[in-house]
């Protein structure tokens, strides 16, 4: 039975360009910066100084609370431990290590019981890889004993991104026996590896391997933005609408990112905390667009470096998709957990118009997979209307893009929405 989710658009995906490149180049950079902050919830507090030297895959920094650890992503020697640019949080504390390029590793001993097994998740720094960045450990330990589904997204439903995509086309059993350790430990009814219809290659290399892991049913969905958002992936697979202002376990179902049922697989089956990552570097803008292999606080520059360069009429570079990823201005700053494109756009491409205005066509309340008002929104967040905007939900938006993509005024909807919310949690604060 099929579940449509309310809204959502179709851009053009532009996939193929960064899918021709087969074969991944690992990018071992002369130095890593490596954030303390990589994660939702509190900041790590470095476990190291100036001068100490390190191995491939220590760790570096831990914290209490709602925190993971962060490790080297290469032997070496740490020169600073200063404020440097974040790809989303502006500046933050970060380690920089000296690359010696010896790779001299350290791993950790393999879990057996379940509480190891959750344990091993946390120390090896694993966090939602698809964006959200929330800590991994946290989710499955909210999700033991309240879910009945435990859901892959595998629908990379932004446009360029291809991370997701090749990584299923080169080790997808390391996606399934990561799905496989959760299941163990979660105990649902149902596992399901969901993945848009748009990635044909993929679908086989799954199901070359699929009678291997029988418990594992592989939904092929319509492709159509934003499937891959935790909320719509949820209605599509199971029917089940998550309430405003709730989280998936509200209705039994848990949701990871095929990259992070990797890393877990990688933690507790071969002992590597999360140290790199694919990311896909993608657009017009660049010359040789391709997915790499790259260590966790390798600099963006490296990457496009690697990639043949940008376009003398690049407008803009976007840490993530076009549709909900952030422009930057610095290209020192470094990948991170959560990163799984830079994106590299030519001004034609950008879509931005001088004079915005609302021509009260609707069509974003159309397009809103949330079933929100935009157009209300923009309007009370510039009026500073807090208690409209509290009314109207302005809070679960997920910041898609959808209601930006689809405005023939051009409205500078998601940033003004991104304001809207700053002033709710400023007011609720005080």
């Amino acid at each position: 039975m099929k579940h449509l989710f309310f809204g959502g658009v179709h851009p053009k995906y532009n996939k193929e360009m960064s899918t021709g490149v087969t074969e991944f180049k690992t990018i071992t950079p002369r130095q890593v910066v490596i954030p303390m902050q990589q994660h939702i919830g509190a900041p790590c507090t470095p476990l190291v100084k100036v001068g100490d030297k390190v191995k491939w895959g220590q760790k570096i920094g831990d914290g209490e609370g709602l925190c993971v650890p962060v490790h080297a992503s290469v032997s070496g020697t740490v020169i600073a431990i200063e404020k440097r640019p974040h790809p989303t949080l502006g500046t933050v504390l970060a380690v920089v290590i000296e690359n010696d390029y010896q790779d001299t590793a350290i791993t950790s001993a393999l879990p057996e019981t379940d509480e190891d097994i959750l344990h091993a998740i946390r120390e090896a720094g694993i966090v939602g890889m698809g964006g959200a960045a929330f800590p991994g450990n946290a989710k499955a330990l909210a999700a033991m004993g309240n879910v009945d589904v435990l859901i892959a997204n595998a629908c990379e439903c932004e446009p360029y991104i291809t991370a997701d995509d090749s990584l299923l086309r080169t080790e997808p059993e390391h996606v399934l026996e990561g799905m496989m350790i959760l299941e163990k430990i979660l105990h649902p009814k149902r596992v399901v590896l969901a993945v848009e219809d748009n990635k044909k290659e993929a679908i086989e290399k799954i199901y070359a391997i699929s009678a291997q892991y029988p418990q594992i049913e592989i939904r092929i969905l319509p492709t159509r933005y934003p499937q891959g958002a935790e909320k719509q992936l949820i209605q599509s697979v199971t029917g089940r609408e998550v309430l405003p202002g709730k989280l998936p376990v509200s209705v039994g179902c848990a949701v990871f990112n095929v990259s992070t049922f990797a890393a877990i697989y990688r933690a507790v089956r071969l002992g590597m905390p999360l140290t790199q990552r694919i990311v896909t570097i993608s657009g017009e803008a660049i010359a040789k667009p391709q997915n790499f292999i790259v260590r966790i606080g390798t600099p963006f520059h490296d990457l496009v470096e690697a990639a043949g360069g940008l376009n003398d009429k690049t407008e803009r570079v976007i840490s993530g998709g076009p549709m909900m990823g952030m422009a930057q201005s610095d290209l020192s700053v470094p990948v991170i957990k959560a990163t799984n494109s830079i994106l590299c756009l030519l001004k034609d491409k950008n879509g931005a118009a001088e004079n915005p205005v609302c021509l009260r066509c609707g069509k974003c309340v159309n397009a809103c997979p949330m079933l929100l008002q935009p157009l209300y929104l923009y309007r009370y967040v510039n009026a500073k209307r807090l208690d409209q905007l509290e009314k109207l939900n302005l809070m679960d938006c997920m910041e898609c893009g959808c209601c930006s993509f689809t405005c023939p005024g051009k409205l500078p909807l998601v940033e003004t929405f991104r304001i809207g919310k700053k002033m709710l949690k400023e007011a609720k604060a005080k």
